[in-house]
């Protein structure tokens, strides 16, 4: 089961690549939201992003409910919104990390921090991925931005 879910978080994350990425946001239910964030690897605050498979969650960098930012190999990094991509922004939609996953708390929706892809979908239910953030690692700086 565990390579499973290896697999199928590779595969998701080669799918889910664009080149052509502009930082449009095509999600119904989130409005887009400005992010501009840099993450120094060398705070204290930050230590969980050292390593592949730390993720951490960032309230005030921008965002419709802040971003997560998650540490896939060391030197590729991927930011996430931390609204929920399946619902209107409500007091249930800002999104948990526990580990490799994000959970949304309105119907436990879980995501994957390595590719953005719902985990669990519910048939004949929406299913958008996580609106996904730029994330460029130059040294120990991490560069969040959409724009």
């Amino acid at each position: 089961m565990k390579r499973f879910l290896i697999v199928c978080c590779l595969l998701g994350c080669f799918l889910s690549c664009n080149s052509d990425d502009d930082g449009v946001n095509n999600n119904p239910y989130v409005p887009n939201a400005l992010v501009q964030f840099q993450v120094n690897l060398n705070l204290p605050q930050f230590d969980n992003l050292r390593f592949a498979g730390g993720s951490t969650y960032i309230a005030n960098g921008g965002g419709v409910r802040g971003f997560f930012v998650f540490n896939l190999s060391g030197d590729q990094f991927f930011a996430w919104e931390a609204s929920c991509p399946n619902h209107i922004p409500n007091d249930c939609s800002r999104m948990t990390i526990s580990g490799v996953l994000a959970t949304c708390a309105c119907e436990d929706y879980e995501y994957s921090l390595a590719n953005g892809q719902l985990l669990n979908p519910v048939e004949g239910a929406d299913s958008f991925p996580m609106i996904n953030y730029r994330a460029i690692k130059s040294g120990n700086i991490v560069t969040i931005s959409n724009n």
